[in-house]
């Protein structure tokens, strides 16, 4: 059976996380528009920086700060290619945090498509509420 686009788009944000380099949470996440993939990103260090495979975590308050978030990597591959990100859908496949959550509302992301609801926070919610962001929690 084909899959639907949603189900497409979120295998492939899962082959994505494949490649990070966290092990905390292995995150990927995929931008789409015109059903096109523009960028990809998962979480890891930033470019030419040790990674948390190699030499571990570094953990302030609970939370790994070496690694950049796998949303946040992708709008990043889209701005160094030159590719716009209004109106993307992006595919991730954990519920984004906060700080990823305003990144996408700035990116003007439109659609937000995911697999897990991990540490889902309720101000994200709303807030991506408030932008206008429709909101998918992709179970198949």
């Amino acid at each position: 059976m084909r899959p639907t686009w949603d189900s497409y788009f979120i295998k492939i944000a899962e082959d994505v996380a494949l490649r990070s380099t966290c092990d905390r949470a292995q995150v990927g996440a995929v931008l789409v528009r015109e059903k096109h993939i523009i960028s990809t990103g998962y979480n890891g260090s930033p470019s030419g920086l040790e990674h948390c495979d190699d030499v571990g975590h570094l953990m302030v308050d609970g939370h790994c700060v070496r690694t950049v978030h796998a949303e946040v990597n992708a709008i990043i591959q889209a701005a160094v290619f030159g590719l716009a990100t209004r109106d993307a859908v992006c595919y991730v496949t954990h519920f984004p945090c906060l700080q990823c959550t305003k990144v996408l509302i700035n990116a003007h992301i439109k659609r937000l498509v995911y697999r897990t609801a991990y540490r889902t926070d309720p101000t994200a919610l709303e807030f991506l509420e408030k932008a206008g962001v429709e909101l998918t929690r992709s179970v198949g």
